[in-house]
């Protein structure tokens, strides 16, 4: 007797209900994330982290990335040593990130702590974007301060994020690496989106018309503290604002005396440091008609895009696969690899990939997207690490303290890196000694390696501050004082 086959109601067999079904949970799975996260974190921190991840961070920073490159070439034509000096002036916001964290945290402004900040981001941004893009011959001064002031935003946009990720992570440890996730996964896919379309915008509008759309993503950073949510302050005594610096000043210090804090702060800050960054180098001699491939405006998106790409699939290999994994382990790996992904834009320099029969444009872009995927799983656990050095009550500034360090780490990288391309005699059009800079920043990539005994053995999921810092009066009253919610336009227009 032949074995009847079963069928479902709809009257298709079960072994292709169940393929289809298995199929549509894979599709369907990082929605399922998502709502996992906005149901344990709430949906506003989602919504903001897509916000100030996604459109402001990512897909504004990779207009913002190609446009500038071209604008200090083209438009202001400087050497590549000073534009990489510029570069890191424009960073210097992001270096005093601790400052906008005590502000936000301590003082508010007509009786809220989040949402002006949020508007005075947004005018910032909108006010410097459209003077670089509308006025006719802006000064290199004025020029620098417009970029300055932009960074400005951005960095006090993302502060209050990082405060909300940081207090989650505490909250919900089981979580960090997914927040982290998130965060990664939101600034991966808008720069992808923000490189894809770069190159185009670049060569139809020019550098300064991009600057203009960079005003859009600054009006949303302007909309979000409009629909801002939070508790108000009715009586808020200013008096107290100079003891609440005070005690949060303290508290800062008494967790960075701590060994299991300071030792990964040193470890973060020299990783980077040490990192060589001669970009700019690399970039003119992309474009130079003689010396370089002269890779196009769209080409040179192009090549961004994969690098985002690249970026991407860090975040996903990390999600899936390393975050659990203990911090020095993966971090040795991961400081190894981006090492060795380093020689990848020698052998381009040095054109040997035409050696093989690899044209200039596929290797690049392969370059460009290994170099971001290591650079990006090297990035991720010392995210993850920060997120749980933060003590309660102070989460805010006390992560934007741990991302400035992080940002002086870049800016002495870039500042070096500049440097060495000025010792090096790398000019706009002489890139004799390019290869050697390439050389001396692998090098330098490989050092941090010896420095990973400051780094603790503990996996994401396990806690690092001792007993004594995670509880502590400050954090016993901003847990009791604040819970921050972001709203729909809809409800906030009822």
């Amino acid at each position: 007797m032949e074995e009847e086959e079963s069928f479902t109601l709809d009257g298709k067999p079960q072994e292709e209900r169940e393929t289809k079904t298995g199929f549509w949970a894979f599709i369907m799975e990082p929605l399922y994330w998502f709502r996992m996260l906005a149901d344990e974190t709430h949906w506003s921190f989602v919504f903001g982290v897509v916000v100030a991840y996604g459109i402001s961070q990512g897909l504004g920073g990779g207009l913002g990335r190609v446009s500038s490159e071209y604008y200090w070439k083209d438009v202001q034509k400087v050497q590549p040593s000073e534009s990489q000096i510029y570069s890191g002036v424009t960073s210097f916001p992001w270096i005093v990130k601790p400052l906008w964290g005590l502000l936000t945290d301590v003082v508010p402004i007509f009786g809220y702590r989040r949402r002006p900040y949020f508007i005075i981001a947004g005018f910032l941004g909108v006010i410097s974007t459209l003077l670089i893009s509308l006025h006719e011959k802006l000064h290199i001064v004025f020029a620098l301060l417009s970029f300055t002031a932009g960074s400005a935003g951005v960095a006090i946009a993302d502060v209050t994020v990082d405060a909300c990720a940081a207090q989650n992570s505490i909250t919900h440890p089981s979580l960090a690496a997914d927040i982290q996730s998130l965060c990664g996964l939101c600034s991966s896919i808008g720069a992808l989106v923000g490189f894809s379309i770069s190159g185009f915008l670049v060569h139809l509008i020019g550098p300064k018309g991009v600057f203009g759309v960079l005003s859009i993503p600054a009006a949303l950073v302007l909309l979000v503290g409009m629909v801002l949510k939070e508790p108000h302050i009715p009586s808020f005594s200013y008096r107290q604002v100079y003891q609440k610096f005070v005690d949060a000043s303290k508290a800062m210090l008494t967790t960075l005396r701590c060994g299991d804090v300071w030792r990964p702060c040193l470890y973060m800050y020299l990783s980077l440091a040490l990192s060589l960054n001669i970009h700019e180098g690399m970039f003119y001699w992309y474009t130079d008609p003689e010396a370089g491939p002269a890779f196009s405006e769209e080409n040179i998106g192009f090549i961004f895009s994969f690098g985002s790409i690249g970026s991407l699939l860090g975040v996903l290999l990390y999600q899936k696969v390393f975050k659990d994994y203990q911090f020095r382990g993966l971090l040795f790996w991961t400081q190894l690899l981006y090492g060795l992904s380093g020689m990848l834009d020698l052998i381009l320099l040095l054109r040997l990939n035409l050696v093989f029969g690899v044209p200039d444009k596929f290797f690049v872009v392969v370059d460009e997207g290994v170099s971001q995927m290591t650079g990006r799983l090297k990035w991720m656990p010392l995210l993850v690490l920060s997120s749980k050095l933060c003590p309660p009550g102070i989460e805010g500034t006390f992560f934007a303290l741990l991302m400035s360090i992080d940002n002086l780490g870049i800016l002495t990288s870039t500042w070096g890196g500049g440097l060495l391309l000025h010792f090096l005699q790398v000019t706009r059009v002489k890139f004799d000694n390019l290869w050697l800079a390439i050389l001396i920043r692998n090098i330098m990539r490989i050092c941090p390696l010896a420095l990973l005994f400051l780094v603790p053995r503990s996996d994401p999921s396990s806690s690092i501050l001792p007993t004594e810092l995670l509880k502590t009066k400050e954090g016993e009253e901003t847990h009791k004082a604040e819970n921050i919610e972001l709203v729909s336009l809809v409800h906030s227009t009822q």
